[in-house]
């Protein structure tokens, strides 16, 4: 018997947040006021959890350079997501790595390419031949769940050329990220703000999968199997 008192069911009309790891989604979920966030697991295997009704899909996290002018430290504000079959256009780009640059962060915009492995050497290189700036390995996956809703993709840089991913400054550069994405809730929220009139239409079911806690991934890896992240626009 349904109780009176109870909420009715509403869908969610903001973004949500996508995050491959547990230690990604603590770090973002600091700035953040109320936008829930998913934890989709490493390489995206727990895809599933993307519920079905809200404004936008936000992939946020680590990755690597494709190329030297991302730094360790840098953000990249996918314009578009690569690797998931046809590429995914991110069109609210620029405005998101504005509101990014508002808040003092060095931001650039550009594509972004999700493998299934850890890219470098050579491979980095053909990849940035190709005009991609970064990669990771959850953006493409997550993005072919989107049905059309917009979708954006925010990348802490952790490693790149000169700078690999298995090697023991890793461990600082991956911290340092981490107070990265830990500074960009503010500015997500606030893009997402301009979205949510165009959201009053989505549909969600109350079985919509908001699993924000547990993922099997290991807090402590800040580095093995992150890989991504690249961008053409620096502002300061």
């Amino acid at each position: 018997m349904t109780s009176h008192n109870a909420e009715p069911w509403r869908p969610m009309v903001g973004p949500v947040v996508c995050a491959g790891l547990r230690v990604e989604a603590r770090a973002v979920r600091r700035g953040l006021a109320g936008t829930p966030v998913v934890v989709v697991g490493y390489r995206a295997r727990h895809a599933d959890r993307v519920p079905r009704g809200c404004a936008a899909l936000v992939m946020m996290g680590f990755g690597g350079a494709l190329d030297e002018r991302l730094r360790p430290g840098d953000v990249l504000v996918a314009d578009e997501i690569r690797g998931g079959g046809a590429p995914v256009r991110c069109n609210a780009a620029h405005a998101l790595a504005g509101e990014l640059i508002r808040d003092g962060l060095s931001v650039q915009v550009g594509p972004l390419v999700t493998t299934d492995h850890v890219v470098s050497g050579a491979e980095r290189a053909r990849w940035a031949a190709q005009g991609a700036r970064a990669v990771d390995m959850e953006s493409a996956l997550v993005a072919a769940r989107a049905g059309g809703r917009p979708v954006a993709a925010v990348r802490v840089v952790v490693d790149g050329p000169g700078r690999p991913l298995l090697h023991p400054g890793t461990v600082v550069r991956g911290l340092a990220a981490r107070r990265v994405l830990a500074r960009t809730g503010p500015a997500l929220e606030r893009w997402g703000a301009f979205l949510v009139s165009g959201a009053a239409g989505s549909e969600a079911g109350p079985d919509a999968d908001l699993d924000t806690g547990a993922d099997e991934e290991p807090d402590s890896d800040l580095g093995t199997g992150m890989d991504g992240d690249g961008g053409e626009v620096r502002a300061t």
